[in-house]
């Protein structure tokens, strides 16, 4: 670089710090307003169900409200909320559904942000201005993978009771691979543990979505799964500004993606202490119920009738 272009540049470099330093706080403010509102918009844009539910199941056999009920004032609204807060209750009283919800929602919060971020990795590891770099292939890859064991996992059957277990090991395989990511900074490594976390979220994600919808009737898939993509995205936006935010630990790329495996192994010890919990209640409620198997046999046996045999015995 010759020395003209050397003092252009640190010129430049000098106006911007420039304008940053002397940048008032009511410019700042009015950047952050519409950023914030755009954020918002799109947050509920996508939190918003895919088909409309509430009317139709309001005047479906479960309620069987009239039109005119439906469309009366404020307090009728009200007493939909409280039968809907109920309903939502009901369903994540099931112990497997919440579950498999937390899970659901967890996951695919930091798998959005690994979806988010990972070109900025790759790019910090190997720039594409000086190498050739096979990102879109293996974008493509993962996805085709990932399709492929979605399909083939629809014909394992999972048991209740290690479900939490396998939640638990395929979420520290995730971890895993994230760490991968971020201590080796390998391209190729980058490449392998991008696929395998690909493919395992999209084959868990699959058996997490059947399980959810085989704990429910169809009337409320809209309602649980609009809640499991609240929590997704509500806990996605936390985690951003957590990490990313220049007040908060304002992390480079690296730093984030070590976070973010710290995210996924506390997911894992999180359904470790579930799959523990649910072990140890599943044993204790079979050993109860062989206690007590046994006590009615000695019952039983104690208030027998006597035979004839016996009962001469007892008289010779």
């Amino acid at each position: 670089m010759e020395p003209g272009e050397r003092e252009r540049g640190a010129a430049r470099e000098q106006r911007s710090a420039g304008c940053r330093a002397t940048e008032s706080p009511g410019s700042r403010y009015n950047r952050l307003c519409p950023t914030a509102l755009l954020c918002v918009c799109g947050f509920f844009s996508n939190v918003r169900p895919s088909e409309p539910f509430l009317t139709p199941y309001l005047l479906g056999p479960d309620k069987n409200l009239t039109e005119q009920q439906n469309k009366k004032p404020f307090k009728d609204v009200c007493i939909v909320l409280a039968s809907l807060w109920k309903i939502f209750l009901q369903c994540y009283s099931s112990w497997p559904l919440l579950c498999w919800s937390a899970w659901w929602a967890l996951s695919t919060c930091g798998y959005f942000q690994i979806l988010n971020y990972i070109q900025i990795l790759w790019e910090k590891i190997l720039s594409s201005q000086n190498s050739q770099i096979y990102n879109g292939m293996v974008e493509a890859t993962s996805a085709l993978l990932g399709a492929v064991a979605a399909f083939v996992v629809g014909s394992v059957k999972v048991s209740s009771i290690w479900s939490e277990v396998a939640l638990l090991i395929f979420s520290l395989i995730i971890a895993v691979s994230v760490f991968l990511m971020d201590t080796v900074r390998n391209i190729w490594v980058c490449y392998v543990s991008y696929i395998a976390f690909k493919i395992i979220y999209m084959m868990l994600i699959t058996i997490a979505t059947y399980k959810i919808a085989a704990n429910l009737s169809v009337e409320l898939y809209a309602l649980v799964f609009g809640v499991n993509t609240f929590v997704a995205l509500a806990l996605q936006t936390l985690l951003t500004l957590i990490v990313v935010e220049s007040r908060m630990l304002n992390l480079d790329i690296f730093g984030q993606f070590l976070a973010y495996s710290v995210y996924f192994t506390a997911i894992a010890v999180l359904f470790l202490i579930f799959g523990m919990y649910n072990i140890i209640k599943k044993y204790r409620e079979e050993s109860q119920a062989t206690e007590n198997t046994f006590a009615s046999l000695d019952s039983k046996n104690e208030v027998s009738p006597k035979t004839p045999c016996e009962q001469t015995s007892e008289v010779d």
